[in-house]
């Protein structure tokens, strides 16, 4: 079992100022099962650590990548088929690629917890997993 993490909850850990760090900082750093992040939550999370804190926070988390803190997961071929397809789906909501790909990368892996923010989107959403 792993984590799947949204860009809002980590970018909340890593931020004091956020109003979310409270209840994100302890969901990361006490998770007993493994804390994956979709590549595309890193080009988000890096855009936001660079408006509002130091490059060197986005370091800092490259290095607990490095580390193993956390896995990295690529979006492959027919994850980008499903996130068309989710995109699509889902249009009169907006979803955003991001969003998309957290929930393909989900899905491909089976992983049925998702920490995020965007509660109200992701209440929406209903992987394709859960309904076979």
């Amino acid at each position: 079992m792993a984590l799947i993490l949204d860009a809002g909850p980590l970018y909340a850990g890593m931020d004091r100022r956020d109003a979310d760090h409270l209840a994100c900082r302890p969901l990361i750093e006490g998770a007993r099962e493994g804390l994956v992040i979709p590549a595309p939550v890193l080009v988000e999370v890096d855009y936001w650590i660079h408006r509002r804190l130091t490059p060197s926070v986005f370091t800092a988390l490259l290095e607990d990548i490095r580390a193993g803190l956390f896995v990295v997961v690529d979006l492959t071929r027919e994850d980008y088929v499903r996130v068309r397809e989710i995109c699509e789906q889902y249009r009169d909501a907006d979803i955003g690629f991001v969003d998309a790909a957290v929930l393909a990368i989900a899905e491909r892996l089976g992983e049925p917890k998702i920490a995020t923010l965007d509660r109200r989107l992701f209440r929406m959403l209903r992987p394709a997993t859960w309904t076979r």
